[in-house]
This record gives C-alpha cells, sequence and structure tokens, in this order.
C-alpha cells in the first residue's frame, strides 16, 4: 500500500531533520551538482529523452552550480528543457526560502490539511511552484535557518524530490568517512634544543666576587720602598 500524504509529509520532514552538513563550501555545491547530474544521467527517464535542469544557491540567492541536463532540441523529439524549466524550478527554490522546508515536504503536507499553494503565498510577491525536488541545506550547528538550497526539476515531483534526497543523504555519509579517515591534525611539534644559559651568581655571591674584584683592583702595585719601610 502507497503511504498518503501524512505519511509521505512525515518522512520528509525526518529527512530534513536527519540530513545535514558539518560544512558546505562552494566546492561542495559543485561536486554535489555533478552527482546530481551524473545521477540523472544513468536513469531510464532520462535515456528516454527526459532532461533537467539542476541549480544550487544560497538562501540569499548567490548561484553555487548551475547546470542544464538534456537539450532542447533531443533527438527523440522530446523537448523538454526550456526557459519555463527554470522558471519552476526559480519557483520552488523561493518554496524553501519561504518555509525552511522541501518543496515536496510543503507540497504533501498542504495535500494532507486539504490546502492549495494559493494560501501560502497569498500577496508575496515571488513567483511559487509547490513540486518536489527542492531540499534545504542546514548546517549540524546552525539551526535558525538553512544556509543554501539544492533543487532540480524534470518534471516528476517525487522523483526528483528522490534524487535530490538520496545525493544529499550519500554526499554527507562521504564527507563523514573523509572526516574520519583523515588524521587527526595534532602533530607533535619537533622538539627544540635548549639555549645553554650562562651561570648567574647567586646575590651573595655576585657581591662577594665584586667587592673582591674592586679591592684587588683599588691596591697599587707593591714597590721598593714598601719592604724599606717594614723594615725599619
Amino acid at each position: 500500500m502507497a503511504p498518503n500524504d501524512t505519511e509521505l509529509a512525515t518522512q520528509t520532514l525526518a529527512e530534513e531533520g536527519s540530513y545535514r552538513f558539518p560544512s558546505f563550501s562552494a566546492s561542495d555545491a559543485v561536486t554535489l551538482g555533478l552527482s546530481l547530474r551524473k545521477r540523472f544521467r544513468s536513469t531510464s527517464r532520462h535515456s528516454k529523452g527526459k532532461g533537467m535542469v539542476i541549480s544550487i544557491q544560497t538562501i540569499a540567492g548567490h548561484t553555487l552550480f548551475s547546470c542544464t541536463v538534456g537539450d532542447l532540441g533531443h533527438f527523440s523529439g522530446i523537448g523538454d528543457v526550456s526557459l519555463d524549466s527554470w522558471s519552476f524550478l526559480e519557483g520552488m527554490i523561493n518554496v524553501v526560502k519561504r518555509t525552511g522546508h522541501s518543496s515536496f515536504y510543503v507540497e504533501k503536507a498542504m495535500s494532507a490539511m486539504g490546502r492549495s499553494a494559493k494560501h501560502l503565498f497569498e500577496g508575496q510577491d515571488m513567483p511559487a511552484k509547490v513540486q518536489g525536488g527542492a531540499f534545504p541545506i542546514w548546517l549540524e550547528n546552525a539551526h535558525c535557518c538553512p544556509i543554501a538550497v539544492v533543487a532540480c526539476y524534470s518534471g516528476s515531483s517525487q522523483e526528483d524530490h528522490h534524487l535530490v534526497v538520496t545525493s544529499v543523504r550519500d554526499y554527507i555519509n562521504k564527507m563523514l568517512r573523509n572526516s574520519a579517515a583523515a588524521p587527526s591534525g595534532a602533530s607533535v611539534a619537533p622538539s627544540m634544543p635548549a639555549p645553554s644559559v650562562s651561570h648567574r651568581p647567586e646575590s651573595g655571591e655576585w657581591a662577594h666576587e665584586t667587592a673582591t674584584s674592586e679591592y684587588t683592583s683599588s691596591r697599587r702595585p707593591e714597590t721598593p720602598y714598601d719592604r724599606h719601610e717594614d723594615e725599619h
């Protein structure tokens, strides 16, 4: 029996809470985006002529990765990658920015409550597309808001969501494995030879040496007249 909308929304919410990055950089965005592209190209949907648009951007809108998979003039005659595809993708990203949740969760949660997207984005200037495929990128130690959004659009809500979630999950697991395999980094610095410190006499010793040296230097050399005075 297929899960209902409530169960799908609950499952998606659990995914959002579980799949959080230890860190996320522009290089991570490129690697994750290329992984999405590679995975989609290996699907039967792509072999049948389906295309996809992919975008990863910060929550402020700075693009970190963007690409198209497929061509408008495919030899099969299916031209499903167009400017409308990018417009739909931006609408899905806006859903994540607006709610902080994946577009698939918003779609299923609103459907379970019997509400439409018009209630959520009523009076908003930003275009919205409530369909699965856009997923928030959270950091483990930042719980206030997601820092970025990874999204793909090929026309299938559930399949696009599944592709993004599995790619995010596998990439996080790879980061954790690499982190565990890396050396701790706490290298021991080579020991430096101890500098030679000249002997410093104690205060009493110093005073004795000083007094002796002063007394010795103040005595004039003995002369024959001194011996003559001693005899008398």
